[in-house]
C-alpha cells in the first residue's frame, strides 16, 4: 500500500532562499509560481502562489513547498501549513533587516498550526552575515534548533531536512503553545 505523501513547508521573508532550497532537495524538476515583481523587493522576480519540488526520501514521497515572503500573499502561509510534518524558515544571514519579518511569519503559522519547525540561516559565505547562535538568540529559541546553511549545497540542505525530520518525530505530541516575544 502506497502511503500518502509527506508535506514539508519552507518559508521566510523575500530573498532568504526559499526556492533555491526548494529546487537544491527536489528530484523533479521544481514547479515555480513566479512573475515579475511589481515594487521594489530587491530582486526582478518573486514567488506568488508557491514553488513545489519532490523527493524520494525512505520509502516516502515528500512534497516541498515554499511560500511566498510578501505578506500580501500570506494567507498562502496558513493553506501550504495546513497537515505539514515540518516548517523551515529561511533567514538570509546578512539581512538583519529582515528578521522582525521573519519572526512575524513564524508567529503566524505557529500561532495557528503546531508545526515543528527549524530556522535555517543562509548566506553564511556574505560577510557581516549573523550565526546562526545569534539568530537563535534573537528568536529565543534554543540554539539546535537554528541552523546556518548554504541554500544550493546539496548535503547541507539534506543535513538541515533530517535534522527537522527528527524533531518531527519527538513532535508527534501536539507542540506546547508558544508565542515570540
Amino acid at each position: 500500500m502506497h502511503s500518502a505523501p509527506l508535506k514539508l513547508v519552507i518559508s521566510g521573508p523575500v530573498g532568504a532562499g526559499k526556492t533555491t532550497l526548494v529546487q537544491t532537495l527536489s528530484q523533479t524538476p521544481v514547479i515555480a509560481t513566479e512573475a515579475e515583481a511589481s515594487e521594489d523587493i530587491g530582486k526582478s522576480n518573486t514567488t506568488v502562489a508557491f514553488d513545489f519540488g519532490t523527493l524520494h526520501l525512505g520509502g516516502h514521497d515528500v512534497h516541498l513547498y515554499g511560500t511566498p515572503g510578501q505578506d500580501r500573499f500570506s494567507f498562502m502561509w496558513e493553506v501550504l501549513c495546513e497537515g505539514a510534518l515540518g516548517l523551515i524558515l529561511l533567514v538570509a544571514g546578512d539581512r538583519p533587516q529582515d528578521f522582525l519579518h521573519a519572526r512575524n511569519i513564524l508567529e503566524f503559522i505557529t500561532s495557528r498550526l503546531p508545526v515543528p519547525f527549524l530556522v535555517g540561516v543562509t548566506r553564511q559565505d556574505q560577510p557581516r552575515a549573523w550565526a546562526p547562535a545569534d539568530v537563535a538568540l534573537y528568536f529565543d529559541l534554543p540554539a539546535a534548533q537554528v541552523a546556518g546553511l548554504n541554500a544550493t549545497n546539496a548535503d547541507e540542505a539534506r543535513d538541515l531536512l533530517a535534522q527537522l525530520l527528527e524533531l518531527s518525530l519527538h513532535a508527534s505530541a501536539p507542540l506546547p503553545e508558544r508565542t515570540l516575544p
